[in-house]
């Protein structure tokens, strides 16, 4: 194996490896989600910012070592190396690890952000009813008295 195929197959597990520790994040930002907790969403955040570092730091080397050895820096790049190097199997199983745990990743982050903009929606029709929003029932005064709204109370008609 020459120094470029072992840089190439180095940074293709190394990458499969970051992109399925991402996935595993997703998962447990959506359980967190789903049952509305709520306050790791910044710790969240600023893991997924660190893999994606780590991520583009990968596809980097990856590219650097395709390019070195004559192919695209590219995904077909890549394709076109495993398709000449069919005995290389490790890089082959991890381009497809790779392939396989993006779409994953992309389905999950979307989930996950539907999940968000419903709190989000939540919360905001929350908030406008606290703060007294069209929606909102006017039932007390600021002196705490009920108020009528133009409607009469049972009491008045009595």
């Amino acid at each position: 194996m020459t120094a470029e195929t072992s840089a190439f197959l180095q940074a293709l597990v190394a990458e499969a490896e970051t992109v399925q520790q991402f996935v595993d994040l997703l998962k447990l930002e959506q359980t967190d989600l789903s049952s509305g907790k709520t306050n790791d969403l910044p710790a969240f955040a600023e893991k997924k910012a660190t893999l994606a570092a780590h991520l583009n730091r990968f596809a980097t080397r990856r590219n650097t070592a395709l390019a070195a050895q004559g192919f695209d820096a590219d995904r077909a790049g890549v394709e076109a190396w495993c398709a000449n190097h069919s005995g290389v199997q490790e890089a082959v199983d991890a381009w497809s690890r790779i392939i396989s745990l993006a779409g994953e990743a992309r389905e999950l982050n979307r989930l996950n952000g539907e999940l968000i903009r419903t709190r989000m929606h939540y919360n905001a029709r929350a908030l406008e009813a606290l703060q007294g929003g069209k929606t909102s029932l006017d039932l007390y005064g600021p002196d705490g008295q009920s108020k009528s709204s133009g409607i009469r109370r049972i009491n008045d008609a009595v």
